[in-house]
């Protein structure tokens, strides 16, 4: 009966340690994935960041770029989208509200 348990033991000794053999591996495997992935993101937004900086170089060398910041947050500020569009009724009644009354 030992020699039967010590079987059994090895056995499943074995087949454990198989098991979690496998799980590392996978577990390896699923890392270096990921950590694939991570570069790929860091590249991308390092791309993203030497984009910008030539543009911002680019405007900082073009003529009147200071005096048309100020220009562009006016005009901007009435655009819809930009979190600064108003709607307001027109003094005259020449609304759509106007015609519908005609």
């Amino acid at each position: 009966m030992s020699a039967d348990d010590s079987t059994f033991f090895e056995r499943e000794r074995e087949r454990l340690a198989s098991e979690i053999t496998s799980g590392f591996e996978e577990l390896l495997s699923s890392s270096n994935i990921l950590n694939r992935k991570l570069e790929d993101v860091l590249d991308t937004s390092r791309d993203y960041d030497t984009i910008a900086q030539l543009w911002s170089s680019f405007r900082e060398m073009m003529p009147g770029a200071r005096a048309s910041e100020t220009s562009v947050d006016e005009e901007t500020a009435g655009v819809p989208g930009t979190g600064g569009h108003v709607v307001s009724a027109s003094a005259s009644g020449a609304g759509p509200s106007a015609a519908a009354k005609s």
